[in-house]
């Protein structure tokens, strides 16, 4: 456990940090900065690369969400879910940190601002009120969790699982920053919450509730999809 649990805390640390990394310190620079689009491949890119790295170790969740998707999908034993979680958001505390550090060394710094943070109403890039914010995370994240199963499940091919979920996290950003900076992570929104200015700490519990639900909604209906199949419809070769 101590292994997986390292694994964890590692894969949720680079998700933020290049994640939320990209949006802090590199889409609003002027003439050159990355963007909307560019944070969004940052996200699915770490997810990526850390999948390859360590998934083979712990299974590669790096987030709440998944972890307990897994675990109502009959993927994931049930008691390891409390010392992931831990892992996933301890992760996302210290990239938040490092990433606070690093800002706070530029020349007239003036306070973290958004800092990444997720939120909605005021606090939603485009502002998006809170119904909306709760769907989409609610969608995403189910929607997030059912090609994680698909990926990993035992007839996908192999090998390709997270260039899958790492492309759907990108897909994922691109739909929904603009409505409330994209979490479908509660560790995610957790660790630059901590850091920032504005209403990110009082609106986190959206970001805690709706990717949960979703998680659940995305394992019910991935159950439903992997039932039985007494007329071998699915896999007729076998």
């Amino acid at each position: 456990m101590f292994q997986r649990a390292l694994a964890e805390f590692l894969g949720t640390f680079w998700l933020v940090f290049a994640g939320c990394g990209s949006a802090i310190l590199s889409a609003g620079v002027a003439d050159v900065g990355i963007g909307w689009l560019g944070v969004s491949l940052a996200f699915g890119l770490s997810v990526t690369t850390m999948a390859y790295a360590v998934g083979h170790i712990s299974g590669g969740h790096f987030n709440p969400a998944v972890t307990l998707g897994l675990a109502l999908a009959g993927r994931f034993d049930p008691k390891d879910v409390a010392p992931y979680w831990l892992s996933q958001v301890a992760g996302a505390i210290a990239a938040a940190a490092l990433l606070y550090f690093i800002a706070a060394a530029q020349d007239g710094f003036a306070g973290t601002g958004g800092f990444a943070t997720n939120g909605f109403a005021e606090a939603s890039p485009e502002h998006y009120g809170m119904v909306a914010a709760i769907v989409t995370e609610i969608v995403l994240t189910a929607i997030f969790v059912i090609v994680i199963l698909g990926a990993t499940a035992p007839r996908a091919p192999a090998g390709f699982a997270p260039l899958a979920i790492g492309l759907t996290l990108t897909l994922i950003h691109m739909i929904s920053i603009p409505i409330d900076n994209t979490s479908v992570n509660p560790a995610r929104s957790t660790g630059v919450a901590l850091f920032a200015e504005g209403p990110a700490l009082l609106q986190l519990w959206v970001f805690w509730v709706a990717p949960l639900a979703g998680a659940a909604l995305g394992a019910f209906i991935w159950q439903g999809l992997e039932g039985d199949d007494p007329y071998g419809m699915r896999h007729p070769a076998e």
